[in-house]
């Protein structure tokens, strides 16, 4: 852990925010990446901000499918973390989240050092339909996720360690998933040093 702890406490530089696909041409630094994915308002921004001990590096917006951007960071010199606009935006027009979700589906199919995407989950709700079509795409795809359930400290009325058998149980369905999950609190730093320290393996991956 000590490892990890000096991996964190190195700079995490913003590299580039991207539109389309075009853009992800502009990035020269070549390193394995990790891409962060859920629905709107499960606490994405929280969570990288969580991770990488800085206040402000990734920003929440108040409206739910606002962000429309894929934004690059460049942690420690030696991971590069792809903050990916949330899914679910009920609010937003549907041709601007087609739009938004062939961009990220781009993404997922060009990214050669892309070495696994961190799906995050809300504890309170456990996997929605949405999700389910978003972990069949990338089974589709073989691309590799990890999924960590957020918000463990809002969870009521039931125990989280149930909450994560139950959502184990269904990644069973899921040949590109991890077999286990993930249990985070951004506000009580629950899980976030397990979360580090896999990233720490990825990054070790080259």
């Amino acid at each position: 852990m000590e490892d990890v702890r000096r991996f964190f406490a190195q700079s995490c530089d913003f590299v580039l925010a991207a539109a389309q696909p075009e853009h992800f041409g502009s990035i020269t630094v070549d390193l394995p990446e990790v891409a962060f994915w859920g629905r709107s308002n499960v606490g994405k921004s929280s969570l990288i901000n969580a991770i990488t001990g800085r206040k402000n590096l990734a920003r929440a917006s108040n409206t739910p499918g606002r962000t429309q951007q894929i934004v690059f960071f460049n942690m420690a010199g030696r991971l590069l973390f792809a903050d990916l606009p949330g899914y679910g935006h009920a609010k937003a027009p549907k041709v601007e989240v087609n739009k938004w979700n062939s961009f990220i589906r781009y993404y997922l199919k060009t990214r050669l050092r892309l070495r696994c995407v961190i799906l995050l989950i809300d504890a309170r709700h456990g996997v929605k339909a949405n999700d389910h079509e978003m972990m069949t795409f990338m089974d589709k795809m073989a691309v590799n996720y990890q999924v960590v359930l957020t918000k463990a400290d809002q969870v009521r009325g039931s125990d989280p360690a149930a909450c994560v058998a139950e959502v184990e149980a269904q990644l069973k369905k899921h040949p590109a998933a991890r077999p286990t999950v993930m249990l985070t609190s951004s506000e009580k730093g629950l899980g976030i040093d397990e979360l580090r320290a896999f990233l720490v393996e990825l990054a070790a991956m080259g």
